[in-house]
């Protein structure tokens, strides 16, 4: 497409129907006169860019209810976004499961979908049964694969742009995987790939604890954690998608490794998994005082990671998830440590999503890129009447 000028009548004709459908999405349903006052276009305007957007498909006239149209005449024609015009999914990939979120174009949860997968599972296995949990997501729901619109997908590792994972500890087969292309032969609709801990701050200032919040750092505490930073409302993935992995600190300088620190007994714990991560907090929790030792030393390494981002990001708000949401002693030790270092700490909070939250997250992304395309215009140009 050639460049548009702000005299372009097809330039005015994409500003017109994107702040019509804007309104239209905003609302239940609306009037014609009601659409025009809201968006300062003239009605005759408005009526043409509502039977445009119903030739497309994305608006359609709400039936009037029959009682009320005896007692008082034909009542104005009244219109509504089809947020089932298309649909969106947000796929997580993880150590030991994937799941899905199906959503309709306002972002509404249908339904979801979960499978567990083995650790050592090469990537066509993972893949899969990510892909097999997509199938039976979309036959639960009734929803034909053809209604896509797109597919946001968050996998651990770093991830560039074209959607390969340049590296992955968490997951080494995925190491030089290009996941977006993959997953682009399964669907006939775009697919953004992205970090999970990235996708989980994402999620978390949609609708978890990060919703008033526009500068915020979310850390996914795990094996090797990582985090997804938020600055002005804005994901920040830095210069090669490698911002935020903390996981990589204990490599500055320090000699001890998770195995190490982990450790209940005078060897490195191995495997290093989460089943056995987990029985060492379940032996803490029972008083074992090496097992209680081991979670100190996890939750001071975490707190002086999470300490070294803050001084880097200054966020208003730092939201843990991951295995660090389910320690009863994370916030306090957090909290003490980052009011030594910075002038004004910022608040800690535990993910309010949980699980959910990196594909919440992905789901997200895509209805982002879906939004850019119903509702950006290029140029600067105003709706006219």
């Amino acid at each position: 497409m050639g460049q548009l000028t702000g005299g372009d009548p097809s330039l005015l004709r994409r500003i017109n129907s994107a702040v019509v459908l804007h309104a239209l999405r905003a609302t239940d349903c609306a009037t014609l006169t009601e659409i025009a006052r809201v968006t300062g276009l003239s009605r005759p305007t408005v009526e043409g860019v509502v039977e445009g957007l119903i030739g497309a498909g994305l608006v359609v006239e709400r039936a009037a209810d029959e009682g009320i149209a005896r007692r008082q005449g034909r009542p104005a024609r009244r219109f509504r976004f089809r947020a089932e015009a298309g649909h969106l999914l947000g796929l997580e990939v993880g150590a030991h499961r994937v799941a899905a979120l199906l959503s309709d174009l306002d972002g509404r949860v249908l339904g979801r979908q979960a499978r567990e997968v083995a650790e050592t599972a090469s990537a066509d296995e993972r893949l899969d049964r990510l892909r097999g949990a997509v199938a039976e997501l979309l036959r639960r729901c009734g929803v034909p694969r053809d209604s896509l619109r797109a597919v946001g997908v968050g996998t651990p590792g770093i991830v560039a742009a074209d959607g390969t994972v340049r590296l992955s500890t968490a997951l080494p087969q995925w190491t030089g995987l290009d996941l977006g292309e993959r997953l682009s032969r399964s669907f006939e609709c775009p697919v953004l790939v992205e970090n999970d801990a990235n996708a989980a701050a994402v999620a978390e200032h949609w609708k978890g604890a990060a919703q008033e919040t526009d500068d915020v750092v979310f850390v996914l505490a795990g094996l090797s954690p990582g985090a997804g930073a938020l600055i002005g409302g804005r994901l920040h993935r830095g210069f090669g998608g490698a911002a935020g992995e903390i996981g990589a600190l204990h490599l500055l300088g320090r000699e001890a490794t998770p195995e190490t620190l982990l450790s209940t007994t005078d060897e490195p714990l191995h495997p290093l998994d989460e089943q056995a991560v987990a029985q060492v907090f379940a032996l803490a929790r029972e008083g074992d005082l090496r097992a209680r030792a081991a979670v100190e030393r996890f939750i001071q390494r975490l707190v002086h990671d999470v300490a070294a981002l803050v001084l880097a990001l200054d966020p208003e708000l730092v939201v843990i998830g991951g295995w660090a949401a389910g320690l009863d002693g994370v916030l306090e030790p957090l909290r003490r440590e980052l009011a030594r270092y910075c002038l004004r700490p910022p608040r800690v909070a535990l993910s309010a999503l949980g699980g959910a939250a990196v594909a919440t997250g992905a789901l997200r992304l895509a209805l982002d890129h879906v939004e850019e395309q119903l509702f950006a215009v290029e140029g600067t140009v105003t709706a006219r009447r």
